[in-house]
C-alpha cells in the first residue's frame, strides 16, 4: 500500500484532511460572497503602487492582496483574497506540526480543530486581505522552527551541569522567518522580543547569546526587514512615528474599558472557545505569582515546561499589551490575536486531558461550536449580501427587523453593482475620457471605487481630506501634479451633504458639477447612494501635512 494511502487510512488523518479541505471551502465562499471591506479595497491599492513599504503597514500585505488578480488578470472581491485563503491554509498546516512536534498527534488534530473553529481566526486570519494574514503565516513558521530549534534535544534539569543545547543554523532561518513576519506587520517585532525573552529565561538556551549563529541571524533579520527601514528613513520615519502614537496615551486610563476588550476578545474568539483560551493564558501567570508569595522554587522539570515558557514568550506579551492598551485608547480586536493564535497549542493540550474525563463532553462543546459559528458566520453573511435581517428587504425573514438606517454594513460597496452602473453610464464614460483623474474624500473609500473602474478605465485616483488623513496617497502622487487638470469627485451619501467639504473643494478648483447618482441596491431596496461630480480645473495644491 503506498505511503500516501496507508497515511490517509488513519482515522485521525482523515480529520486533518477534512478540517484542512473543509475549512478552506468554507472560507473560500465566504471569500467569493462577502463585499471587499474598506480595508482590503485600500490594500488593494497597496498592489497598484508596489514599494518596499508603506504609510501605515508595511509591504506583504500588497503581494498577498496582489496576487489574486496578477494570477487570475480578474479584480474582484474574491481574487483580492485569495494570497489569504492560501496563507491561512498554510497557517493551519504550520500550527498543527508545531503541536504534534511539541505535544502529540491527538493534541495537534483539537489544536487544528480550535483554530479552524474561531471566527476570528478563520475570517480575520483566513479571508480578509488583512496584514494579519501574512503576518500568522510567518508567525506560524517562525513557532516551528523555534520548536524544531529549542526543544530539538531533551533537556537537562537546570541543577546539572550538562547542557545538552547546541545552537544551530535553524537560528539564522529563524532571523528571516521573524523578519518576513515584521515585513507584514509591525506585531513582528514583538514576536522577536518574545523569543529573545525566552532564550534569556530558560538557562538552558542563553547559549544562544554566545552563538555565532545567533549572530548571523540577527544580521539576517536586519536584512531581511531592510525594506521598511530603508522606506521610513526616504520619509523621515513616517510609519514607525504612525504606529508609535497608537500607543500613547491622550487621556486618562479607564479599566472598564480594559473590560469591555477583554470581552470583545471573547466574543470573536467565541465564547465556548476565547475563556479557555484567556483560562490557559493566565493560569501560568498566576501560578507564577503565587510561587513567588509562597517563595517556591522554579525549576525546568522536563521539556514540556520549556516549551509552554516558550509560547507563553510569544503570546502574552501581545495579549496582555494590547488588552492593556485598550484601557486608555480604542483597539482592534485583531492586534492582539497573535497571542491567542500561540495560545491554542496549549489548550489543544488542555482538550486531551479533558478528553480523558469526558470524551463525549470534548466533542459536543467541539461539534457544537462548530455548527454554531458556521450558524451565525453564514446569517451575518447574508444579511451582508443580500439583507436577510433588513426591513425592508425582498430578501428579508418574517419581514426583517432591522432598518435601513440604523444598519452599519449598508456602507459596504457591492463592487459588481457599482461596475456595472459605472459601465452602463454613457456620462461617466465620457467624463472619464475628458478627466486626468479620480479624487474621493476619504482614503478607505478609494478602494472601492478602484476596484469598480477595473477594467473600465485605467485613470489614477487620490484623496482629498480636510481632515488630512490621506494614508498612502500621500506617498503615490505629488500634491502639485494635479493643478490645471479635471477630475472626477466620487463620493457617499453620508459625506455628499457636507457643506464643508463642498466649499473646500470649490475652492480648489474652477467648477465642480454634480452629473450622476448611482443606487446601490440590496435586498431589492436601496442602501446607499454614490454620487459623481465633475471637477474642472485644479487651481491650487490641495493641502497635505505630510507626505510628497
Amino acid at each position: 500500500m503506498p505511503i500516501a494511502q496507508k497515511w490517509l487510512t488513519r482515522k485521525a488523518h482523515q480529520s486533518v484532511i477534512f478540517l484542512l479541505v473543509g475549512g478552506l471551502l468554507f472560507r473560500a465562499i465566504i471569500a467569493f460572497w462577502l463585499y471587499p471591506t474598506f480595508d482590503e479595497a485600500y490594500y488593494y491599492l497597496y498592489s497598484l503602487h508596489l514599494n518596499w513599504s508603506y504609510f501605515d503597514h508595511p509591504a506583504m500585505v500588497a503581494l498577498t492582496t496582489g496576487f489574486g488578480p496578477w494570477l487570475t488578470g480578474e479584480v474582484s472581491q474574491f481574487t483580492i483574497r485569495l494570497g489569504a485563503i492560501l496563507c491561512y491554509t498554510g497557517s493551519l498546516v504550520l500550527l498543527y506540526l508545531t503541536s504534534k512536534k511539541i505535544f502529540s498527534a491527538k493534541a495537534a488534530g483539537f489544536t487544528l480543530a480550535i483554530a479552524t473553529i474561531s471566527p476570528i481566526f478563520q475570517i480575520g486570519f483566513g479571508v480578509l486581505s488583512l496584514p494579519d494574514s501574512p503576518l500568522i503565516f510567518f508567525w506560524s513558521a517562525s513557532l516551528y522552527c523555534a520548536v524544531a530549534e529549542f526543544l530539538r534535544q531533551p533537556l537537562k534539569d537546570e541543577s546539572c551541569k550538562s547542557n545538552l543545547y547546541i545552537p544551530s543554523y535553524r537560528l539564522a532561518i529563524l532571523g528571516i522567518l521573524v523578519g518576513l513576519a515584521c515585513n507584514s506587520k509591525y506585531h513582528g517585532f514583538i514576536l522577536g522580543l518574545g523569543l529573545v525573552g525566552f532564550c534569556l529565561t530558560s538557562p538552558p538556551h542563553r547559549a544562544v547569546v554566545r552563538s555565532p549563529w545567533a549572530w548571523l541571524s540577527l544580521g539576517l533579520f536586519i536584512i531581511t526587514i531592510s525594506p521598511i527601514v530603508l522606506w521610513n528613513i526616504q520619509h523621515d520615519w513616517v510609519s514607525f512615528s504612525f504606529q508609535s502614537q497608537r500607543a500613547v496615551p491622550k487621556s486618562g486610563y479607564n479599566f472598564l474599558n480594559v473590560g469591555l476588550v477583554y470581552l470583545t476578545q471573547v466574543a470573536y474568539l467565541f465564547p465556548t472557545i476565547g475563556f479557555p483560551l484567556w483560562r490557559i493564558s493566565l493560569q501560568p501567570v498566576l501560578r507564577k505569582i503565587n510561587q513567588i508569595f509562597s517563595q517556591k522554587s522554579f525549576t525546568y522539570k522536563d521539556e514540556l515546561n520549556t516549551a509552554k515558557l516558550l509560547i507563553l514568550w510569544v503570546s502574552l506579551p501581545v495579549i496582555l499589551g494590547f488588552t492593556f492598551i485598550g484601557g486608555y485608547r480604542q483597539i482592534l480586536p485583531a492586534w492582539a490575536m497573535p497571542g491567542f493564535w500561540g495560545i491554542t497549542l496549549l489548550l489543544g493540550q488542555q482538550v486531551v486531558i479533558w478528553q480523558h474525563k469526558s470524551r463525549r463532553g470534548v466533542q459536543r462543546w467541539l461539534l457544537g461550536s462548530g455548527i454554531m459559528v458556521v450558524s451565525i458566520v453564514l446569517i451575518v453573511l447574508l444579511q451582508l449580501t443580500i439583507g436577510i435581517l433588513q426591513k425592508p428587504s425582498q430578501y428579508a425573514l418574517m419581514g426583517g427587523f432591522l432598518p435601513v438606517k440604523n444598519d452599519p454594513s449598508t456602507e459596504l460597496i457591492d463592487i459588481q453593482q457599482l461596475r456595472r452602473s459605472f459601465s452602463e453610464s454613457s456620462i461617466i464614460k465620457a467624463a472619464l475620457q475628458n478627466s486626468s483623474f479620480i479624487f474621493t474624500n476619504r482614503y478607505y473609500l478609494a478602494g472601492p471605487i478602484a476596484m469598480s473602474m477595473q477594467p473600465l478605465a485605467q485613470i489614477p485616483i487620490t484623496c482629498f481630506d480636510i481632515g488630512n488623513d490621506i494614508r498612502g496617497f500621500a506617498f503615490w502622487s505629488k500634491a502639485e501634479q494635479w493643478v490645471g487638470k479635471d477630475a472626477l469627485y466620487i463620493t457617499t451619501a453620508p459625506f455628499n451633504l457636507r457643506k464643508d467639504l463642498m466649499a473646500s473643494y470649490r475652492s480648489h478648483f474652477r467648477s465642480l458639477d454634480e452629473i450622476e447618482t448611482i443606487v446601490i441596491r440590496r435586498g431589492g431596496v436601496a442602501v446607499n447612494v454614490v454620487y459623481v461630480y465633475q471637477a474642472k480645473t485644479l487651481l491650487k495644491p490641495y493641502h497635505r501635512s505630510y507626505g510628497i
